[in-house]
């Protein structure tokens, strides 16, 4: 091929070479005194990215097994949640909750939109004598909507309700510290931000949400949190671990070690100005107007043109791999990924790409200075910081 490929998704992430390499070693026994010191390592990390003083479990399953041991771990069957649906993985909180015998109350929200503090406010008000938990996005990564977690954590920590969130396109990626927002659950997987193939997701509960755990006695044999708290206690897991992605986070979580957190936050907001003011300036349409997710940006594509179309030009003569709309959204959007151990040079070939493969598709952009304003933007926001 004549061009390397440039994984511009929300998930699957490129790796960083020394997280490869450190995966590549030869296996090592997970009940030895060689992994209970990576785990303790792994433990430390883990609790400066989540901004807890908690636990953080670590569990061999993609993101959506971390979702369904927050539903089968905190609420039991017959309680009431309420969920906030504004995208496809706003409906899986329903799917899981459905499957858990939950009653549900649903707020839906437009896709593109993030949640108004007042609605959940009022659905709080209207049912507050059966509401158990809120369960929600950070990052809603059908649509790259951030939800107001800070606003709304600020009402559910005042009230008999625990706050789910689903990070998994947040945590690494945007400021989601869950001790200082008074988020009960927080989780995540290991394929985003985190910069790790897919395969591990990770929990942290607030202690009252311990507390409700206690009561509700879950009967989950596989996602038995209370059980995987006391072996994490021991530097151990519940079960068998991936082992070799465990070696991997060790090694991936030295990226995010003191201020280069921070670091990591600032470029991700430059990227994500980048990215929007790039495909702004090629006359193309943004999804999230207000409230994005900093490490994607979703456009519309015009009617008359096939999303899969562009996309898979972009892959094919550009070696560009983004992702298109889910659900309704299929064919309608193009997502374009700039998380993870993504730079400057990945992001703006992928800008050149979607432009070449719009107009090969029959778009037409009169913009040509498009890279120049979207580097600018770059260099400007990385310059002033990210939004407090």
């Amino acid at each position: 091929m004549l061009n390397k490929q440039r994984l511009l998704t929300p998930g699957p992430t490129p790796l960083p070479e020394d997280v490869r390499l450190a995966m590549a070693q030869d296996m090592i026994h997970h009940r030895k005194p060689e992994f209970k010191k990576i785990m303790a390592n792994v433990q430390a990390g883990l609790q400066h990215l989540f901004g807890t003083t908690q636990p953080v479990l670590s569990l061999t399953s993609s993101g959506t097994g971390a979702m369904t041991a927050a539903v089968t771990n905190i609420v039991k069957p017959g309680d009431t949640v309420l969920v906030i649906e504004g995208g496809k993985f706003g409906e899986r909180w329903s799917d899981i909750a459905k499957k858990h015998d939950l009653e549900m109350i649903i707020l839906p929200v437009a896709w593109g939109s993030a949640a108004k503090v007042i609605d959940v406010l009022n659905s709080l008000d209207r049912w507050q004598e059966k509401i158990k938990g809120v369960l929600i996005q950070a990052s809603e990564t059908s649509t790259g909507v951030l939800h107001l977690i800070k606003e709304i954590a600020e009402i559910t920590r005042k009230r008999d309700v625990l706050m789910v969130v689903d990070g998994i396109s947040a945590v690494g990626i945007s400021p989601c510290p869950m001790d200082e927002w008074g988020i009960d659950c927080l989780l995540t997987g290991s394929q985003k931000g985190l910069m790790l193939p897919p395969g591990l997701s990770f929990i942290s509960l607030s202690e009252r949400a311990w507390d409700q755990v206690r009561k509700v006695k879950p009967k989950n044999f596989y996602f038995d949190l209370l059980k995987e708290r006391d072996k994490i206690l021991d530097d151990q897991t519940l079960f068998t671990p991936a082992i070799s992605l465990i070696v991997g986070l060790e090694q991936s979580l030295k990226h995010f070690e003191g201020d280069k957190l921070e670091q990591i936050f600032r470029k991700q907001w430059a990227l994500t100005a980048m990215a929007r003011t790039g495909i702004t300036a090629l006359g193309l349409e943004l999804l999230a107007m207000e409230n994005f997710t900093w490490g994607l940006t979703s456009l519309l594509i015009p009617p008359g043109i096939d999303a899969s179309d562009i996309i898979d030009i972009m892959a094919k003569d550009y070696g560009i791999v983004a992702a298109g709309g889910q659900g309704r959204m299929k064919g309608k959007m193009i997502r374009l990924g700039h998380m993870g151990h993504i730079d400057w040079s990945d992001l703006l070939a992928g800008i050149y790409a979607l432009r070449q493969a719009f107009v090969a598709c029959g778009g037409h952009t009169g913009c040509k200075d498009y890279m120049e304003q979207a580097m600018n933007a770059y260099t400007q926001t990385l310059a002033e910081g990210r939004p407090v």
